[in-house]
């Protein structure tokens, strides 16, 4: 690899503009390095969240439900014992800035996909306990958005059913950790065979959501989510099972936009009966949005054709593209 040459094979400029945002610091893609004995490769201990950028008001950049994304990290932070320390504010202006210098987002419409990190940092776990103060890596990059199909949102998505089933006492389960590599298989499988998706289900068999991404079924109008995590006293009562389900912020925005338009929500343990029976199916994540599902491998959801609901809800996620 020669000096102009970057980790990735591709060509790379000495006078890059400092873009990545590690650790305090912004630093070209270059320089930025994470210690080999970070927590977060020796042991996948650490968190993430995946952003879309726009372009907002003023030509500024805009992260639609910053504030979620933010608040979702540090609570998990906070209850998995990783950090207590998250300053929100300051990852919020961190974020903005390595959008802006990111050159990415230089005309309206413009879209970019920003990543935000946190690691154990460059300690030995079992000496944590002593230490009782984890210094995390904190890594903010901004890359291009990935480019869908319109087909993906005009004529809808099949999926799959995935292998994987996940554990409601599994503690671990409804965040956004960094061990994202059976997720991320199963969307290879999904892929394999024609599906741009794949349905995650408990081991008690009721719905997660996606393999990435947060599910609702429409029925009569309705919109039916499966019990998200910090939910579950909403619908079973102080003695409910805790739930696998990542509260997802693109889920949580659309929820709010259900009640503001009158349309009623149900969180509740979703079947598969309930998936196949369903009017419309749609998956929610803050890459693509809202993304239509007409069919489930051999089976078409209703007459296999993305619904009214779906349409409204795509509306929306455009909207919030747009505006602050």
């Amino acid at each position: 690899m020669t000096p102009d040459t970057a980790p990735d094979g591709s060509a790379e400029s000495s006078s890059e503009s400092p873009s990545v945002f590690l650790n305090g610091r912004f630093l070209t893609r270059a320089e930025a390095r994470v210690s080999a004995f970070d927590a977060g490769v020796q042991h996948a201990v650490g968190l993430f969240e995946t952003m879309t950028a726009a372009v907002g008001a003023g030509g500024e950049p805009h992260i639609p439900r910053l504030w979620r994304h933010l608040d979702r990290l540090a609570d998990s932070a906070r209850e998995l014992g990783l950090t207590e320390s998250l300053r929100t504010d300051a990852l919020a202006e961190a974020a903005i800035e390595t959008c802006r210098r990111s050159g990415l987002l230089n005309q309206a419409g413009s879209t970019a996909r920003v990543r935000l990190t946190i690691t154990g940092g460059d300690l030995n776990l079992l000496q944590a306990q002593a230490r009782r103060q984890v210094d995390p890596t904190v890594l903010i990059t901004a890359q291009p958005a990935t480019a869908y199909p319109d087909a993906m949102f005009d004529t809808g998505v099949r999926i799959a059913i995935a292998d994987l089933k996940v554990n409601p006492l599994n503690p671990f389960e409804g965040h956004k950790t960094l061990n994202y590599w059976p997720r991320l298989r199963e969307l290879q499988r999904a892929g394999a065979k024609g599906g741009s998706e794949a349905l995650v289900f408990q081991v008690s068999n009721h719905l997660a959501g996606g393999a990435v991404s947060n599910a609702f079924v429409v029925s009569e109008g309705r919109l039916i989510t499966p019990v998200a995590q910090g939910e579950e006293s909403m619908v079973g009562g102080a003695g409910a099972l805790p739930s696998p389900v990542l509260p997802g912020v693109t889920r949580a925005g659309l929820i709010q936009w259900a009640h503001d338009q009158d349309i009623e929500v149900e969180r509740r343990m979703v079947t598969i009966d309930d998936v196949l029976g369903a009017d419309e199916l749609l998956l929610t994540n803050s890459s693509w949005g809202v993304l239509p599902v007409v069919g489930e491998e051999a089976e078409s959801i209703s007459v296999g054709a993305v619904g009214p609901s779906s349409k409204r809800a795509l509306a929306w996620w455009r909207e919030q593209l747009r505006h602050e």
